[in-house]
């Protein structure tokens, strides 16, 4: 009879931390790797680009970037909405010198499974490839329910 509380005990336990190690396995913030083509964007607002690669589940291939400034030449600034299926949405805004290729996408908050969303990346562009490369960290903030 012992021996079986024993047996029970451990199962039970190991039962617990293989629920809080499956908890913990879905990052909550870490970096930030995008690619995204830009052949539907020529400055005009309401324009998009299109992710093509994304490191993190929430970001899929296929989602839009839809700008809401036109741009300014030589640069764009300009608040944007990565537009995910459904109510999905994350906001946001870049400040990029078409130039150089390079600038700053920051979000904060949206809806749906972007709700909590915190990012800052580095914009860069690939001339070769045509992709624009988004770099930098993101985290998603617990809510009380969490």
């Amino acid at each position: 009879m012992t021996r079986t509380i024993i047996l029970l005990a451990a199962v039970a336990g190991a039962a617990v931390v293989a629920a809080v190690g499956s908890a913990q396995a879905t990052p909550r913030n870490g970096a930030l790797h995008v690619t995204k083509e830009c052949s539907d964007y020529h400055g005009l607002p309401g324009e998009f680009c299109t992710i093509t690669s994304s490191n993190i589940p929430q970001i899929k291939p296929g989602m839009r970037v839809v700008y809401s400034s036109a741009l300014a030449f030589p640069t764009l600034n300009s608040d944007l909405v990565l537009d995910g299926p459904g109510n999905n949405n994350a906001s946001g805004h870049v400040v990029l010198d078409v130039p150089t290729g390079s600038g700053v996408v920051t979000f904060s908050g949206g809806t749906g499974r972007f709700s909590k969303l915190q990012a800052r990346v580095d914009v860069t562009y690939d001339r070769e490839a045509d992709l624009w490369h988004w770099d930098g960290t993101y985290a998603f903030s617990r809510s009380d329910g969490d």
